[in-house]
């Protein structure tokens, strides 16, 4: 794999200081540290192991990765540190810098798996990153480069077909086989990937970042982004064997869009065009779509959900507030998380989108 590794005194100096885009949320971390706490309580142990309420109480690289994120959003250097050190303890388990991508707290056996999951390494990642820049600890850039590193050595590969663009593989081991990769969408996060590869000099992360921005528009063009999709000589195609629909994980895809400050990207039009047509009071949003006919397979009443529903749909129309409903932690780990992550986007990127 061809790196060209880059670290610069502009993005050292950068990171020395809070990231630029804490200047739009300047009051909005005080104002929503009670939506933070609620969180903590409901979904951090004191050990510092984040919990998936729906998936039998286990923990995953990705929950301690968006958690960390949190943290360093909320500045909260306490929070972090636990989550942080449980993490290095459980799933830094591998012979190289990425996290085993789950943990079960009563199997035998916690980590039956370690496999990573390459979305858990890049928010990690970019919590590490995010991590030095607020609260100066050199320790946490120095991890963050071993994980950038070990990613774009074991999950970064020339896309089927193309000798010119990559694709992110979602973990090291299981989907690169017989000429044909397995891609998941919502794996890619442009911002996470463009901030970390500044700070790390892995460039092979901000390429990647810009050929997923190109592949996700690709897909967009015929419909709604899907979960998976297969990738070979031929050309793109639905998954044979995963989710072919736009489910629980590509609704991600909008919401990183937008928190990308790219929200006019055609993924997220094609999002908000079935949110205008089905978003209504009392009504579950949806979660599951088949992505040509859009039809509706799956709808939520998760505020977490409805949370995207309405920065996406602001995000479209650029109206004066997006209609997001206040936080609750009376939902599932992951709507939760993410109706965090919509109200952060709104206020980083789109001040009209601030919700009303």
């Amino acid at each position: 794999m061809n790196r060209r590794h880059f670290i610069c005194g502009s993005a050292l100096a950068a990171l020395a200081t809070p990231l630029g885009a804490q200047t739009a949320l300047d009051g909005f971390d005080q104002k929503a540290r009670p939506l933070w706490e609620a969180w903590k309580d409901r979904f951090l142990r004191a050990d510092g192991r984040v919990v998936d309420t729906l998936q039998q109480e286990s923990s995953h690289s990705e929950g301690q990765g968006y958690g960390m994120v949190l943290a360093t959003f909320f500045d909260d250097a306490e929070a972090f540190s636990r989550m942080y050190q449980w993490t290095e303890r459980n799933l830094a388990v591998r012979n190289d810098s990425l996290l085993a991508w789950r943990w079960l707290p009563d199997a035998v056996n916690a980590v039956p798996d370690r496999n990573n999951a390459s979305d858990g390494d890049l928010f990690y990642a970019w919590a590490l990153v995010r991590a030095y820049a607020r609260f100066g600890d050199p320790a946490h850039l120095t991890r963050a480069q071993g994980i950038a590193e070990a990613l774009a050595a074991t999950c970064i590969v020339a896309m089927p077909g193309s000798e010119e663009r990559t694709v992110l593989l979602p973990a090291q081991f299981g989907f690169n086989k017989e000429g044909r990769v397995s891609v998941n969408p919502s794996y890619y996060m442009p911002l996470a990937m463009r901030d970390v590869a500044a700070a790390t000099g892995v460039s092979a992360l901000a390429i990647c970042a810009q050929h997923g921005e190109a592949l996700i528009e690709q897909l967009a063009q015929n419909g709604l982004v899907p979960d998976w999709v297969d990738i070979s000589e031929t050309g793109i195609a639905a998954s044979e064997s995963l989710s072919p629909n736009a489910g629980y994980e590509a609704l991600r895809v909008p919401l990183f869009m937008v928190w990308s400050r790219m929200p006019r990207h055609q993924a997220v039009q094609r999002m908000a065009s079935v949110y205008a047509r089905t978003v209504q009071p009392g009504v579950g949003v949806p979660t599951v779509i088949e992505p040509i006919s859009s039809a509706v397979l799956e709808s939520s009443a998760d505020a977490g959900y409805q949370a995207i529903a309405g920065l996406i749909t602001c995000a479209d129309g650029l109206s004066a507030g997006a209609l997001i409903p206040p936080f609750t932690p009376d939902q599932p780990y992951y709507p939760a998380t993410l109706h965090l992550f919509a109200m952060i986007a709104a206020y980083e990127t789109l001040p009209e989108c601030v919700p009303l």
